[in-house]
């Protein structure tokens, strides 16, 4: 598998439509890839909440026509990163949204663990109350968001399910970077799989970004990262067959007992 991480500026001087525009161009050129990741919330910034109500669409609303029509370019399996979801009962959710290479919705999650505690995305938005995964070609993801990091139960759900790559973009705060690398090659290590951590770059509301967007094995090691939180692509290329090789070779999960 070839895997495009797109890590995102999110400019405050660029409108939401500029943005959703040019990150469709920018889906759009990875033609070799075979799966394009964006981070959480792109399109407003995860921590531009005085956003979230003014730009909360419908599942298949206009940023999903942009990446519909840009996974359709790229040819490539595309996890959007998350929106702001408005639910018909006018529930809000940050919502992760996957298309296949057609541009057609292949699956939807809504955030289960919400962040800011007494504030935030906690107070303003629906918790999801569901995991999710969805099948490709050679293999299948888990899906996950930012702060849904820190519950690895969740992660053992997705393995479960038969989960072999975990994907997980995410708004992380400069400030608990460390814990972004640490937590994702955790869930790497842990579950025998590979994670595609996206991470977003420069600032979302003020907030610092953590960038550091990666793809870890499922020994942890790195198959590519960056070290910094500016705009770029991260790209790697992986043999999915090593889940299995490992999974033989160590095979720890056999041993669980709860």
């Amino acid at each position: 598998m070839r895997a495009s991480l797109l890590q995102i500026d999110v400019n405050p001087d660029e409108t939401v439509e500029d943005r959703r525009t040019r990150v469709g161009d920018l889906v759009a050129a990875q033609k070799d890839a075979d799966l394009v990741v964006l981070p959480e919330l792109w399109p407003v910034g995860a921590f531009a909440y005085d956003l979230f109500d003014e730009h909360a669409e419908l599942l298949e609303g206009p940023t999903f026509q942009v990446m519909s029509e840009a996974a359709r370019q790229a040819g490539a399996w595309l996890h959007a990163g998350s929106i702001v979801e408005r639910a018909t009962d006018g529930t809000l959710f940050n919502t992760s949204l996957v298309l296949d290479p057609e541009g057609q919705l292949a699956q939807n999650y809504r955030k289960i663990h919400r962040f800011g505690f007494d504030k935030g995305e906690a107070t303003m938005m629906g918790a999801g109350v569901a995991p999710a995964t969805v099948t490709l070609p050679d293999t299948q993801l888990g899906l996950a968001t930012c702060y849904d990091l820190r519950f690895p139960e969740l992660f053992r759900t997705l393995v479960d399910a038969g989960s072999q790559v975990l994907v997980i973009p995410a708004g992380w705060p400069a400030k608990r970077a460390e814990h972004w690398t640490l937590l994702a090659r955790a869930r790497a290590v842990e579950n025998q799989t590979f994670v595609l951590a996206c991470g977003t770059a420069g600032e979302h509301a003020g907030v610092p970004q953590a960038g550091r967007s990666a793809v870890y094995d499922p020994w942890g090691e790195v198959v590519a990262a960056t070290e910094d939180n500016e705009e770029r692509v991260v790209t790697a290329e992986f043999d999915l067959s090593q889940v299995a090789s490992v999974r033989e070779s160590f095979p720890a999960l056999k041993d669980r007992v709860l």
